[in-house]
């Protein structure tokens, strides 16, 4: 018996193309969350918080304890340690949310935001002028491709 091998179309080629780029790019994420980590003496959990924490601040939208733990995929226990220990950090801080007095909410200190920005500053500076080579339409594209990608992967 002998294996047939399929004939490979323009398109599959394609789709191997962007799904090995989607990778690559994925691969040096993983670098740089990792050299980050590595400079900032924190867990990946850490770091996915501030990340959080900062899209959110970007936004304009508060953040309490439950929206991390949903976020993070992790329990209230473990929120709480993560909490503790970024506060002690100086990284974080729990503020009484403006609307609920019975409410917190976590917002990033002055010098987290500083020191996220040393550490990420200059790689968010190469993937703008990167992105500034592309059209609109491009870049709509790329977003939609990009959210989808990310839908497929994690759909909650």
């Amino acid at each position: 018996m002998t294996d047939r091998v399929s004939e490979r179309t323009p398109t599959d080629e394609s789709v191997r193309a962007a799904l090995v780029a989607v990778r690559a790019l994925s691969d040096a994420l993983d670098r740089m969350h990792g050299g980050m980590k590595d400079d900032m003496d924190m867990n990946a959990s850490d770091l996915a918080a501030l990340r959080m924490l900062i899209v959110r601040e970007q936004r304009g939208q508060s953040v309490s304890p439950h929206d991390l733990a949903r976020h993070l995929r992790i329990s209230t226990a473990s929120t709480t340690k993560l909490l503790d220990r970024l506060a002690a950090l100086g990284h974080v801080e729990r503020r009484p949310h403006p609307h609920d007095r019975r409410a917190r909410i976590v917002a990033l200190t002055e010098a987290s935001r500083r020191e996220f920005s040393r550490h990420f500053g200059a790689h968010l500076g190469a993937m703008r002028e990167v992105t500034a080579r592309y059209s609109d339409g491009e870049l709509e594209v790329i977003a939609r491709f990009m959210g989808e990608l990310g839908e497929a992967v994690d759909p909650s």
